[in-house]
């Protein structure tokens, strides 16, 4: 691919273009934000790293979209952060109103791009991108499932003291506390984890996971995660740029999957060259069942609140 554009210079933003760029996913790396100056620092600090590091993906920043014209794919990262005590919902009307500014110069610069929204409320931002484009749902994915499993997989390592590449997990759902962990389908170098562990300690696990990312804002009291984030996207990014077909949990657009029509919700999907190419139904238990439905009413409610 010739041009990964990231959109927004700030924490999330700058460290997906950094390892992007280390990854070599691109010829060039863009790094676009409002606010000059800012970008183009982060963008020679970052480029000004490649010869410690061993990339020859040039990084620049940019303050304007002009310059990012055939971008392959864009990394959206912009928008408002949540603060301490503030929910993801809380965002969804400010945001919007930067998603659908920032769509639109997708649009006009890169119709044939391919969009990946990391900014909150994420199945939210995701539908607002895919509204204002125009684009169709293979082309508009939103990173969720991939960071809320990424998380779950490193509590459940911590909590039985073994690697983490030897744990195995699928979150679905919206990105936010009624997201759905999926206990049946977790297992730790092929064994059940109900076998390695108590009910009650899963559990808590699982609401770990639900309130992730708030436990990470309650830390720093100034502003939210950004280095998982960040990594999750760059998986999702090299998928697509190498075409590598990884089965991953993304936020896209159902119509009838799951029982489930216009809505963003994290599902198991394909991703490759052509972004999203495949949608996974995996069978659930009631209770499971019952879970996502409940998710899904959640996000509807948060997009009803968006038309308010």
């Amino acid at each position: 691919m010739d041009k990964i554009t990231v959109v927004g210079a700030g924490h999330v933003g700058a460290s997906a273009a950094q390892r992007i760029a280390e990854r070599e996913l691109a010829r060039e790396v863009l790094l676009v934000d409002i606010i000059d100056g800012l970008p183009q620092g982060k963008g020679l600090d970052q480029w000004e790293s490649a010869p410690v590091e061993g990339f020859d993906t040039r990084v620049r920043g940019l303050a304007s979209y002009e310059g990012t014209a055939g971008s392959g794919a864009y990394i959206v990262t912009a928008g408002l952060a949540r603060t301490p005590g503030m929910s993801r919902s809380d965002l969804v009307t400010k945001n919007a109103v930067i998603i659908a500014g920032i769509a639109r110069e997708i649009a006009t610069y890169s119709p044939d791009a391919i969009i990946l929204m990391v900014t909150n409320p994420l199945d939210v931002m995701s539908f607002v991108a895919m509204q204002t484009t125009g684009f169709p749902r293979e082309r508009v994915i939103g990173m969720a499932g991939v960071l809320d499993t990424a998380r779950f997989r490193s509590f459940i390592a911590l909590e039985l003291d073994v690697s983490v590449e030897d744990v195995q997990a699928l979150v679905l759902g919206g990105h936010g506390d009624s997201m759905v962990p999926l206990v049946s389908s977790v297992s730790v170098g092929g064994i059940p984890l109900d076998q390695l562990m108590e009910p009650d300690r899963i559990e808590a696990l699982v609401d770990r996971t639900r309130k992730g990312g708030g436990e990470i804002v309650a830390l720093l009291k100034t502003g939210s995660a950004y280095y998982a984030p960040s990594s999750a996207v760059t998986q999702m990014c090299e998928a697509i740029v190498r075409d590598k077909k990884r089965v991953l949990p993304c936020s896209v657009w159902l119509e009838g999957e799951y029982g489930l029509d216009g809505i963003f919700m994290g599902v198991p999907c394909k991703l490759g060259r052509a972004g999203l190419e495949k949608i996974y139904e995996v069978e659930l238990d009631d209770d499971e069942r019952a879970a996502l439905a409940k998710s899904a009413a959640e996000v509807k409610e948060t997009m009803e609140a968006l038309r308010a």
